[in-house]
């Protein structure tokens, strides 16, 4: 799903908007004890909790593409004899209004997902019939096809801080505890895929709050199949390809370039305005390492190791691997962030035998938040 497809449907979480019927729920102990269950018609949840609701389902649509929102793909087999699967069509067709596919799917999910919070399981699910756009981006009266699908979130449930607050009865000020609150999703899925505008039952959108955790149990519970090769584990290994590949010309000079060049493909790609997250591939890795120089046995070199990692033909999100916002030099006891439009100013040099890391300062400098002057006059 692209950025427009999935906005499309955040769209669609509204009173107004959707063919919602209902919004179902399970509340559970961090025990993994059903405290209770809930199903509350559209209708009769007041405006501003109904708003607070859609916002949670949002949340599940608003993962960065590849990062913390992941594209699950289900296998033929898995389509055709697995039990996860056909729950989550059995879902998809009741809109996750059917009391034994829902309470089926609260178990999987009791079974699997460990909190140390109480935590809600929140449901549901919508008809949407996709007007047909014209070549030129305009509606037209005619409608291309029908999209069926629902969305499950899990919410950890917290209390607020305790503290004074109004009494209406009391007409006073009074401490009356903590509140129980709905936090933001931890997690979630939203079955199947919207993808050119359509319903692709191969594919479910799967959100983590972290790219660093994955929850896997939950996703073998829901889905039952392998997922991606999470962020962090994506640069690592790409991080691991280059460094194989390039061996002695991994030189700070160079990595720095490659950065740059990296950076400079990104944002690219976000002028074009394209649909699609930025992607980066090993033909354009390649691409930006002949720019910076290295020689073709090298450019061999990254693709060989970078099929063998991740697979010919595979891209890489570019949010993945490569940080548009700040360029980090660390040493086992200092770590610099550079904005990358300035990566200039940082370079490197060895005075009387010893490696240095130097800043150009060409502009005022402070120190623990002084202004502070560097130097006298030069020699």
């Amino acid at each position: 799903m692209n950025r427009k497809e999935l906005a499309e449907i955040k769209r669609r979480l509204d009173r107004e908007k959707g063919c919602i019927s209902c919004i179902r729920g399970c509340y559970v102990s961090a025990k993994g004890e059903v405290i209770s269950v809930f199903r509350r018609p559209l209708g009769e949840i007041p405006e501003g909790e109904c708003a607070a609701f859609f916002s949670l389902f949002k949340k599940v649509l608003s993962g960065v593409p590849g990062k913390t929102g992941i594209d699950v793909v289900f296998s033929s087999d898995e389509m055709l004899s697995g039990e996860e699967h056909a729950l989550l069509m059995e879902l998809r067709d009741v809109r996750a209004d059917d009391d034994t596919a829902v309470n089926t799917l609260y178990q999987k999910i009791i079974d699997q997902y460990h909190s140390e919070t109480n935590y809600v399981i929140l449901l549901t699910g919508d008809t949407y019939d996709v007007p047909h756009h014209h070549s030129d981006g305009q509606k037209s009266d005619l409608q291309e096809n029908v999209f069926q699908y629902f969305i499950c979130c899990v919410c950890p449930v917290k209390p607020n801080k305790t503290g004074l607050s109004y009494s209406a009865s009391e007409m006073d000020f009074r401490d009356q505890g903590p509140d129980q609150t709905l936090g933001s999703p931890e997690l979630g899925f939203m079955f199947p895929a919207f993808d050119d505008r359509s319903s692709n039952i191969y594919n479910a959108l799967y959100y983590v709050r972290s790219a660093d955790q994955m929850h896997e149990d939950f996703a073998d519970a829901v889905f039952h199949t392998e997922l991606p090769m999470s962020a962090p584990e994506q640069k690592q290994a790409f991080v691991n390809v280059l460094e194989d590949a390039l061996q002695e010309d991994m030189r700070f000079e160079v990595v720095q370039s490659v950065n740059d060049r990296m950076i400079e493909h990104v944002e690219g790609q976000k002028q074009e305005k394209q649909a699609e997250a930025p992607v980066i591939s090993a033909s354009q890795m390649k691409s930006i390492l002949s720019d910076c120089g290295l020689p073709l046995e090298k450019l061999e070199s990254f693709g060989e190791r970078f099929d063998e990692q991740f697979g010919r033909g595979t891209v890489l999100s570019a949010a993945n691997i490569v940080n548009t916002r700040q360029m980090e030099v660390r040493t086992p006891n200092v770590v610099i962030h550079v904005n990358p439009e300035f990566s200039d100013l940082v370079e490197t040099r060895i005075i009387d035998g010893k490696k240095y890391i130097l800043i150009r300062a060409e502009e005022e400098v402070e120190l623990n938040g002084v202004s502070v002057q560097i130097g006298g006059e030069e020699d």
